[in-house]
């Protein structure tokens, strides 16, 4: 070892150099120490920093994903309530809970069904309208066809209720115009029987007039005979006495034939004589001997038949009685009261509350 090196055998001045050479070298150490110290503070202080950003950014992720899912299930439940019941404010509700979904596709899929709604609430109204418009007038076959055409749109396992209601109401009310028209007819039928009848009895009674002025012309014939009988008599009368035995005869006989059965009529004059002798005979037989004029009794009289007129009783029953019914003079206006009143709000509370409705048309004869 170099003794040089070895500070005891330094002269005073170069231990001095080298103590202040030792403090600088021991404060420069310490010096670094420190400062790597500091500089490990500072990068934990960072990393820490850093963390707690990085939890604060997935704690609000955290909330945002659940409330982005709340809002997604608040939207599921008013979308499914707007479906079985598509009111108006229904609807509005869960519209605006949809505005409040971020997620694009679910978002997207929640405004297809509130269209998908819309057009069903559309097809069911027209349905309605279609079968009222029917039963007001039942017995319009193209409104028939109509009603039909909108209940086949109604697809919506939803609108699956409705529709047997629709199809019920469309089916009872056929049913009563198809017997409302097999009334109709019978009775159209009936009158044109009794409307025959009628012009046959006015056919017989112009007969039986017919056969009273011919009566009555034989009457003015025999009467005319018995005037000329008359003045023969007067011819073959003298004053003085008889001429050869004249005799004279004059008669009218004949017998009423009820009813003018249109037997023979007879008149006859018979001048008969010899060796001046002058018999005249006027005979009128055969029915009709005199004359009457009742219209009354021919062919056993003329009954005229009383006339009927149908109207038709539109019904409501509760529970297979009675409760409402009225009559009208028209089919259309009996199926509109039967069915209005079916569907009021009285009789919906019954139906609601358990018991039996039916409702109809009938005819009846007045």
């Amino acid at each position: 070892m170099n003794k040089n090196l070895n500070p005891l055998n330094w002269t005073k001045k170069q231990q001095i150099i080298g103590g202040a050479v030792a403090i600088v070298l021991i404060g420069g150490a310490t010096t670094g120490i420190v400062n790597h110290a500091n500089h490990q503070a500072k990068e934990r202080k960072i990393e820490a920093l850093k963390n707690k950003k990085i939890k604060l950014c997935n704690a609000r992720a955290e909330k945002a994903r659940k409330l982005e899912k709340s809002n997604e299930a608040d939207s599921k439940k008013l979308l499914d309530i707007a479906e079985k019941t598509p009111t108006d404010k229904n609807i509005k509700l869960a519209e605006d809970s949809i505005l409040k979904v971020k997620n694009t596709e679910v978002k997207k899929a929640f405004d297809n069904q509130v269209v998908g709604i819309k057009n069903r609430v559309k097809l069911e109204n027209e349905a309605k309208t279609a079968v009222s418009n029917y039963q007001k007038d039942a017995m319009n076959n193209d409104k028939y066809k109509t009603a039909q055409q909108a209940i086949s749109k109604l697809t919506s396992s939803y609108s699956k209720g409705l529709k047997d209601t629709l199809n019920k109401q469309l089916a009872t009310s056929k049913k009563q115009a198809d017997d409302a028209t097999k009334a109709q007819q019978a009775k159209s039928a009936s009158d044109s029987k009794a409307k025959t009848a009628d012009t046959n009895k006015q056919e017989s009674a112009s007969t039986g007039a017919t056969n009273d002025n011919s009566n009555n012309a034989n009457v003015a014939t025999d009467t005319q005979n018995t005037a000329n009988n008359d003045v023969a008599s007067g011819s073959n009368s003298y004053g003085g006495g008889s001429q050869n035995n004249y005799s004279q005869s004059n008669s009218n006989s004949g017998s009423y034939n009820q009813g003018n059965s249109g037997q023979g009529n007879s008149n006859s004059n018979s001048n008969t004589g010899g060796n001046g002798s002058n018999s005249n005979f006027n005979a009128n037989t055969g029915g009709n001997g005199s004359s009457s004029n009742n219209n009354g009794s021919n062919n056993g009289g003329n009954t005229e038949q009383p006339s009927h007129t149908t109207k038709y009783v539109g019904w409501v029953s509760v529970d297979g009685v009675r409760t409402y019914s009225q009559t009208f003079n028209t089919i259309a206006e009996a199926q509109n009261y039967s069915a209005s009143t079916a569907n009021s709000s009285a009789v919906t509370e019954l139906l609601l509350a358990g018991h039996s409705i039916r409702y109809g048309v009938e005819p009846v004869e007045v």
